[in-house]
């Protein structure tokens, strides 16, 4: 060996040992700060909401919204045979309980509930959904509401106390992306009173966002995965690891419009939360939990309520959880909750809401069928947020 080539070695690996001692710095001091960054910290409430009136109970809870006033309107379904079978009990005196809730109740900050309604029209003024999914309340107090099942594709519009408002696009159709006159299968809606539109997350059936206007519901515009048209017969696969697809793998769970003029949208089969500015041009994109397969997990959002609205708070169906983002880079914070049937665990982790005292509340599908309260309790260092359900630390071994 030549006498260069024995001092070239040893330099080289005095300087790599050199880069990485920098690099591990780097890392070290990063996740020092990271850890010491404000968080928000929350602890479920388990007596919310108050128990329900007329032995009613829940079934799927699959929307939920929140009033200038900071009443909680929520929206559930009762197709579970449970209730059939529970009500024909109660109907022949065999048994007390239980009947299903109407399905809209409207709850106060304290759990109360203020007022029920909600169903097929008697009258045949409307068709209700066969799938009731998703609940916006608009500026004026009217209540939006989708649905997701079979010959879902409208939406039906209500006052708040259950009048009937309007249908949004023709009941009964099938999927057509691009169609200008129906939807198909709405997930959500979410509006920007702003601009005086909503947001439709176009949705189980259809694999787009459409928006339409505010005041009489007339479609304006639409787009599909990064701003493309969207086309229904396009390979939407998705492989955790490999290229995200081109259009929306869907369900389009929710589609959110933030305070600086940007829309952030579920792709929840990709798990994948898409950013758009409202002309739908799109800017970026971030994952979340990217190995989940089946459902995915990107349900539905909301955000913090500063007007930064520096966090948002996402509901995970599948993992059971609530995470923690950062809004702006959407990068993962922290999570909380797990699977379970205690305050502050989840069983089908489906819509969330933020109040503007910043307490969240989500609802559950499948067999959780509830409605969470967790109460806000300020900023904390990021180190100090432990996992699991967020109860009093006082209550935590």
């Amino acid at each position: 060996m030549s006498l260069t080539r024995k001092f070239v070695i040893p330099s080289l690996l005095l300087a790599s040992l050199f880069v990485l001692g920098v690099w591990q710095d780097h890392l070290s001091n990063e996740s020092v700060a990271q850890n010491g960054r404000s968080v928000p910290r929350f602890e479920v409430d388990p007596f919310w909401p108050q128990p329900l009136p007329n032995h009613w109970v829940m079934g799927n809870t699959i929307g939920i919204d929140i009033d200038e006033r900071d009443h909680i309107f929520i929206v559930h379904r009762d197709t579970d045979d449970v209730f059939h079978s529970q009500e024909l009990l109660l109907d022949r005196g065999f048994a007390s309980c239980c009947t299903a809730a109407p399905p809209v109740l409207e709850f106060d900050q304290d759990g109360r509930l203020v007022n029920a309604w909600g169903g097929p029209s008697p009258s045949g003024e409307y068709e209700w959904p066969a799938s009731n999914h998703g609940l916006e309340v608009a500026p004026n107090g009217d209540i939006w509401i989708g649905g997701n099942g079979g010959g879902d594709s409208h939406v039906v519009v209500f006052t708040r106390d259950g009048q009937y408002v309007r249908t949004i696009g023709e009941p009964g159709n099938g999927v057509d992306s691009n169609s200008d006159f129906h939807y198909s299968r709405v997930a959500e809606i979410a509006i920007d009173p702003g601009a005086s539109e909503a947001y439709l997350a176009d949705g189980y059936g259809n694999k787009r966002v459409a928006v339409v206007d505010l005041a009489t519901g007339a479609l304006k515009r639409f787009w599909g995965a990064y701003g493309n048209t969207p086309d229904d017969d396009a390979d939407d696969s998705y492989t955790p690891g490999e290229p995200l697809p081109q259009q929306f793998r869907g369900p389009v769970h929710c589609a959110e419009p933030s305070n600086d003029g940007l829309v952030y949208v579920c792709d929840r089969g990709a798990d994948r939360i898409q950013v758009f500015r409202p002309d739908g041009t799109f800017v970026k994109e971030g994952q979340v939990m990217p190995q989940t397969l089946g459902s995915g997990s990107t349900w539905d959002i909301s955000f913090s309520p500063d007007e930064d609205q520096e966090f948002i708070y996402l509901a995970d169906g599948s993992n059971m959880q609530v995470h923690i983002l950062d809004r702006e880079s959407l990068e993962h914070l922290y999570s909380f909750g797990d699977g379970g049937r205690m305050p502050g665990l989840f069983f089908g982790t489906h819509s969330i809401a933020t109040d503007s005292d910043g307490n969240i509340y989500t609802t559950e599908t499948y067999e959780g069928k509830r409605t969470q309260k967790f109460v806000f309790q300020g900023m904390t260092s990021l180190s100090q947020i432990r996992d699991g359900a967020p109860w009093p630390s006082s209550s935590r071994l």
